[in-house]
């Protein structure tokens, strides 16, 4: 059996769910799909209060974290792609948030 492009259809997002070390994302195909939060500082960085405030966006396509102004999307996780943002712009966001560089308290 052969498949053409148009029978081809992108996984979305449908729930998020994340543990103290993991992001766990359940795919519109039955499929969930898991990243270690490390290769996500903000999420790791972030709050319990501020990891739980993700909403689904382009139907599905991705996260969005308002509070901690991040953004994933399904493609990226299904590569295994971690977070592209540099050490610079990741250190002056910590920064602004006046942790400076202390680790997060578990």
């Amino acid at each position: 059996m052969s498949i053409s492009a148009s029978d081809l259809r992108p996984a979305l997002a449908e729930d998020v769910k994340l543990t103290r070390d993991e992001l766990r994302v359940v795919l519109s195909d039955g499929r969930t799909i898991a990243a270690p939060l490390t290769w996500y500082p903000r999420l790791l960085h972030g709050t319990p209060d501020e990891r739980a405030d993700w909403r689904l966006i382009g139907r599905g396509s991705g996260i969005h974290w308002e509070s901690l102004d991040e953004d994933i999307s399904v493609a990226g996780l299904l590569a295994g792609l971690p977070s592209g943002e540099s050490q610079e712009s990741f250190k002056k966001w910590l920064s602004a948030r006046g942790k400076g560089t202390k680790k997060r308290t578990k």
